[in-house]
């Protein structure tokens, strides 16, 4: 049996000789700043396309207190002016190497939306400025440093490179992109959460080390002219083979039963097979590695480039997986196996770092508003097992959850109390990728070790998961204890069909760490785009309404689910979109800020829009399982719309798209109609409301209400301010916006209830922030 690896823990290093220098108040972002703390140079100079922010869910900050700790010291080029090279020379050139990152987000999604038009926002700029970072900001910072400082290593991290590693499609400019390791001419390339590997690179450059001979560091990407000696390739066509059978056993195909340990006490049962993990590779990933198609091949044929994608997602596991390789022209691309996840005494170690949890003092009193976001959150853990096949998360922080120490979790609560300017008593979050996996994991060692199943939790919980929230509920009691803590609030996103596996963790959650909103994602109603979502069907969601529902009555407070969902999404027909649009109305939900699918690199979604092939099964040129895809902006504006069907704005092409459906008997005045047959959007106000001398029987998606609106709030990293909350139970209103990993944050005015109060036309709609891939929170990307 395979054991889990053991590694060198990132604090045991021996230090850098500038070690002797401190802690840095803030890491010097000028000249100036590093005549004050003494410096004459920067061993490493991080050039980032945010703000620096000094708080662990900035990235910048996050490697550059840890390359502090080690010793070194680490300067900060924030959102330089890229158009030549001088601001990329403010600091001198640094003694070891440039780290680049595009940010907490690619620099792509940062600046355009699903529709490819141009933002004139950026959250992670002071006062919301757009337009302080180019497209693509890492192959532009990477040419700038090159002509800067042209012998100066330039090491790759952060999201934009961590999910550009090998030959990807890209969305914006509708074609298959090399690895950005080429594009860029970077000398390697960091992937996922990168503390390990970077700590490594920067010792091993620091004693005088070649970065050219570092080609064997787990979590890295290189260039080579040719591929190690001492592997054994295995071309992925030989391990799944596009459009023919495999003979001998598939190292990929999903296998019933994966107990590491037969119990001859069982009796044998006839039942139906479950995915429940796959089978263990046949092959040591010490010592052989799998060659993926070329980039030259992907560029012409889409269901080799699915089958691609397919090969890579199965390679993610950190301690079983093989490393990649991938021609590139005359070049090799090698992908080596993921990073060993951080135990929880690293997760500590870093979270620990001595943060200054504010902006850097030279932004004044401008507003960053990612931050005001998350300034009063705690990211309990990192990971996420869900696996969802539109999010990035799984593909950069792996499924393996990393855990905070309940006592390290404890103790920034008290530093926010302590340092956060304006602090009220609330923590906005207290959560991660998703709220409730916290210390959730596989039972079995040797299962984990060998499982290449991408999702522990779709189609079915895993039989292995362990799924106690003992430990999450134990956290939210001792945070409430904190003096000086009035709340602590939960505004990650909830993963409910785990939550209804421990009524407990619900009945914890809803009585005490919710403020009147708590959203949710079902992403979807209907089953086909559900399952290419990896994602649970509604019967789920029901559960957990009922248990949200109960457990609210019996605290005397009402409480309501703000759900998300993704219009456009691959697998999504007109009639889906329609059937989720009555779901809505028939439920009294009006969704306010809608968000189509979002293409971005190496999500599995993203390879069944470019391929229209499901990549979550074999892949086949013949008698393949093809996807249907709304791709055409025509479609794309439809699903959009129909998501806001109460809009008088999407009336007409709804209308329209109805019409074409053979759908028409959903036109008009009739409570069982979607929207109406008449085009009041260019009527006045009365007339919409058909009041006064134009009758009283009012069309309305929503009922008026004679309760007074009464205004509850809503604390969270995706809703910030207040938000209605209707005290007659019978309706709800909030805008949502997630920061960090992803397509623009989704909010619904949700009514719930057999009735739907009134609108609240004071409360301004929350702006929407952007994520590297996939909504919700991803705090701390690098």
């Amino acid at each position: 049996m395979q054991a889990k690896l053991a590694v060198e823990p990132i604090f045991e290093h021996p230090k850098y000789w500038a070690e002797c220098y401190g802690t840095a108040p803030f890491l010097p972002t000028s000249r100036a700043e590093m005549d004050e703390l003494g410096w004459d140079s920067c061993d490493i100079i991080i050039v980032t396309g945010d703000a620096y922010v000094d708080h662990p869910s900035f990235g910048m900050a996050v490697v550059g207190r840890l390359l502090e700790a080690q010793g070194f010291r680490v300067g900060i080029i924030a959102q330089p002016d890229w158009h030549n090279k001088d601001a990329f020379m403010a600091l001198g050139q640094p003694n070891l190497f440039f780290g680049l990152t595009a940010g907490n987000m690619d620099s792509m999604i940062n600046r355009y939306t699903a529709d490819r038009k141009l933002r004139q926002d950026d959250a992670y700029t002071p006062n919301n400025e757009g337009g302080k970072r180019p497209d693509r900001a890492v192959l532009v910072y990477s040419q700038r440093c090159r002509e800067a400082y042209k012998e100066t290593p330039i090491i790759l991290g952060g999201i934009e490179a961590s999910l550009r590693r090998v030959a990807h499609y890209d969305y914006w400019s509708d074609k298959v992109r090399r690895s950005v390791l080429f594009d860029a001419k970077g000398d390697i390339l960091l992937f996922g959460n990168a503390e390990r590997a970077l700590v490594e690179v920067a010792h091993r450059l620091a004693a005088g080390e070649d970065v050219k001979s570092m080609t064997n560091i787990r979590g890295t990407a290189v260039i080579l002219p040719q591929a190690p000696e001492h592997y054994k390739l295995i071309d992925s066509s030989r391990i799944e083979k596009p459009g023919k059978a495999f003979v001998a056993p598939n190292p990929y195909e999903y296998q019933s039963d994966c107990d590491s340990k037969k119990d001859t006490t069982k009796q044998p049962q006839t039942v139906e097979p479950q995915p429940i993990v796959v089978r263990p590779s046949r092959h040591d990933a010490e010592t052989t590695a799998v060659r993926l198609p070329p980039f030259e091949k992907l560029n012409n044929d889409r269901i080799l480039y699915a089958h691609a994608s397919r090969v890579l997602h199965l390679e993610t596991n950190p301690y079983s997986g093989r490393a990649l390789i991938q021609r590139h022209g005359d070049r090799e691309l090698w992908v080596n196996q993921a990073p060993i996840p951080l135990t929880t005494d690293e997760m500590d170690y870093v979270f620990g770092l001595p943060f200054a949890r504010v902006p850097h003092p030279k932004y004044g009193k401008a507003k960053i508003p990612a931050y005001d976001m998350i300034k009063t959150s705690v990211n309990i853990m990192r990971g996420c097992f869900g696996g969802c096949s539109f999010c990035s998360i799984t593909e950069h922080e792996g499924r393996i959850i990393q855990n905070r120490s309940k006592e390290s979790i404890l103790s920034e609560i008290e530093d926010i109390r302590d340092k956060v300017p304006g602090f009220t008593g609330v923590i906005s979050d207290l959560g991660g990728p998703t709220a409730n996996m916290y210390r959730l994991g596989c039972m079995d060692e040797k299962a984990e070790i060998n499982c290449r199943r991408p999702s522990c939790v779709f189609p079915d919980i895993c039989k292995k998961l362990n799924t106690d929230h003992k430990h999450t509920i134990d956290l939210y009691r001792e945070a409430r204890k904190v003096k000086g803590v009035k709340k602590v609030m939960v505004a990650s996103g909830v993963r409910y069909d785990l939550a209804i596996e421990s009524p407990e963790y619900v009945k914890e959650l809803v009585t005490h760490h919710v403020g009147g909103y708590l959203k949710i994602a079902p992403e979807h109603t209907e089953k086909s785009p559900l399952d290419l979502m990896m994602k649970p069907g509604m019967g789920a969601y029901d559960k957990f309404k009922a248990m949200f529902e109960k457990y609210s009555a019996e605290a005397g407070k009402k409480q309501y689910l703000i759900p998300y969902f993704i219009s456009a999404h691959p697998g999504t027909t007109d009639d889906d979109m329609l059937n989720l649009a009555l779901w809505l109305k028939k439920n009294d939900f009006q969704c306010d800020q809608v968000q189509n699918f979002y293409p971005s690199p190496m999500c599995n979604a993203t390879s069944m829009y470019y391929s229209e092939t499901n990549p979550l099964k074999k892949v086949k040129y013949k008698k393949r399982d093809e996807v249907t895809v709304p791709k055409g902006e025509r479609q794309r504006r439809l699903h959009k719309a129909l998501l806001r069907y109460h809009d008088p704005a999407n009336w007409k092409l709804i209308r329209e798209g109805l019409t074409a459906m053979g759908k028409k008997h959903l036109i008009g005045d009739k409570p069982s109609c979607l929207v109406p047959a008449d085009d009041r959007s260019e009527q006045t106000p009365a007339q919409r409301r058909k009041s006064g001398r134009h009758g009283a029987n009012r069309f309305a998606t929503k009922h008026s209400s004679n309760q007074p609106h009464h205004r509850q709030g809503q604390h969270g990293k995706a809703a910030e301010g207040k938000a209605a909350n209707k005290p007659n139970g019978q309706g709800s209103q909030s805008s949502n916006g997630a920061a960090s990993t992803g397509s623009k944050g989704q909010g619904n005015k949700g009514k719930s209830g057999k009735g739907a109060a009134g609108q609240d036309k004071s409360r301004p709609n929350a702006g929407g922030y952007k994520t590297g891939a996939g909504r919700g929170k991803n705090k701390g990307r690098r």
